[in-house]
């Protein structure tokens, strides 16, 4: 099902699915070209936002955990993709380990960690599945509502080699963000692809330089196609050294906001656009949605009180909040069962493979979905966001799909350009000479 708008789509946005269709030949070329000079990760997935009159990316994971969530019938198109990426990474690889999060009770997550070792195991590998914690010494066993189960097995590290009892793997997959830092055990590893880069996990990562890195890609694919960047980009801004407990850094965020406020407000009246503006203020590393507030003005982040700004302090793993990406607010106007609805794109090496919609009935429609208590509903996309249908209507199932997976992919390029960019100087040099 697509969900119900509660606004027809008769203004920009529809007539940007438009072009996406009429010129579908030429986006998957422009799109061929890209993945011929950038290496896409090996997976990720892109939160998008439709508000009638934009559809933008407010967020890109690179250690995606919600392949549970997949239309079961798109899992030959997993297995085709996860079979290409592993083919380029290391094309003679028998077994592959698994490094998940460190989540024994989250029984949703455990079920994407067990159809993420399906997908890789009908690829024709050995799937293990290693864990980072400290009490799994011994194979652990862990059966799963929905009927499968795993094998959780403690990491053994053989000199610069990782692996568990009895597998030496040729590659490692990482479904662990690395929040919390990169542990001692990754560190130093030779002779193995350890996908995707540690540099990429929240001990390094920033929001800001993805966004920057969409950014770029966002102008070049808009001037291909002869539309407004902003109708596929959020505007954002960034405030470094801020402590919410302390109050200091309160006057840099204050002026960031006014000044991404007042060019929203330019973009509104040149489009027609009759809300009020707003922006999400978020720490500039992390996930699972902390550390997220919505602001209508500028007053609205000076003295904070304590509860505001105990949420915005901490954020997964309990670490310290100290920089901030401000990003403009794109509002939803897609609704299921009466919740705010967002569409979240999951892609394999640089195919779009499924998606699913994050739903929310105690969040309004300018607040961020991907909130702690809030009501998960997934709902599957019934068809591939890679097959357009001219002869239906820009707004069909279909074409919506095809215009999720357009934006969905160009926030991947943006990621893969983003890691490109942020890679160690080591690594740079042995991707020179590879």
């Amino acid at each position: 099902m697509v969900p119900h708008l509660k606004t027809a789509l008769t203004g920009p946005l529809q007539d940007l699915e438009k072009r996406f269709l009429d010129n579908s030949t030429t986006i998957e070329q422009w799109f061929r070209a890209q993945w011929r000079e950038h290496v896409p990760p090996f997976y990720g997935s892109v939160d998008l936002r439709n508000s009638g009159y934009k559809l933008a990316p407010v967020d890109t994971n690179l250690f995606p955990g919600g392949f549970n969530n997949l239309n079961a019938d798109f899992l030959p198109l997993c297995v085709q993709a996860a079979q290409s990426a592993i083919e380029r990474i290391c094309p003679n690889a028998a077994s592959i380990l698994l490094i998940p999060e460190n989540h024994t009770r989250n029984m949703f997550y455990l079920q994407n960690v067990a159809r993420l070792a399906s997908i890789l195991g009908h690829t024709g590998l050995r799937v293990r599945i290693g864990s980072l914690l400290p009490e799994i010494t011994e194979p652990t066993p862990i059966e799963l509502p929905n009927g499968d189960s795993l094998l959780l097995e403690p990491l053994v590290r053989r000199g610069k080699r990782l692996g568990v009892e009895g597998a030496d793997p040729c590659a490692i997959l990482l479904n662990n963000d690395l929040s919390a830092g990169v542990p001692e055990i990754l560190k130093g590893l030779e002779g193995q692809w350890v996908i995707p880069p540690l540099h990429a996990g929240w001990a390094t990562r920033r929001k800001s330089q993805h966004f920057a890195a969409y950014d770029f890609v966002a102008g070049k694919f808009a001037d291909m196609l002869g539309i407004d960047p902003w109708l596929i980009n959020p505007y954002f801004a960034t405030c470094g050294e801020i402590n919410f407990h302390e109050r200091t850094g309160e006057e840099c965020l204050a002026s960031q906001v006014d000044g991404l406020l007042t060019r929203i407000r330019k973009k509104y009246a040149e489009y027609g656009v009759d809300e009020k503006p707003f922006v999400i203020v978020k720490a500039d590393a992390g996930t699972y949605g902390m550390g997220v507030m919505t602001v209508h003005d500028a007053a609205d982040v000076v003295g904070l009180n304590r509860r505001q700004r105990n949420k915005m302090s901490v954020i997964k793993e309990g670490l310290q909040v100290s920089e901030v990406i401000i990003q403009e607010g794109v509002s939803t106007v897609e609704t299921v069962s009466g919740g705010v609805a967002e569409p979240v794109v999951y892609m394999i090496d640089h195919y779009v493979v499924g998606g699913f919609y994050r739903v929310n009935s105690d969040r309004g429609r300018d607040e961020n979905l991907n909130a702690p208590g809030m009501h998960f509903e997934p709902l599957a996309f019934q068809s591939p966001c890679s097959m357009p249908d001219c002869k239906q209507p820009p707004d069909s199932p279909p074409n919506r799909f095809y215009a999720y997976g357009v934006i969905g992919r160009l926030a991947l390029l943006a990621a893969s350009v983003e890691i490109e960019q942020t890679a160690p100087a080591q690594v740079q040099e042995a991707g020179a000479t590879a």
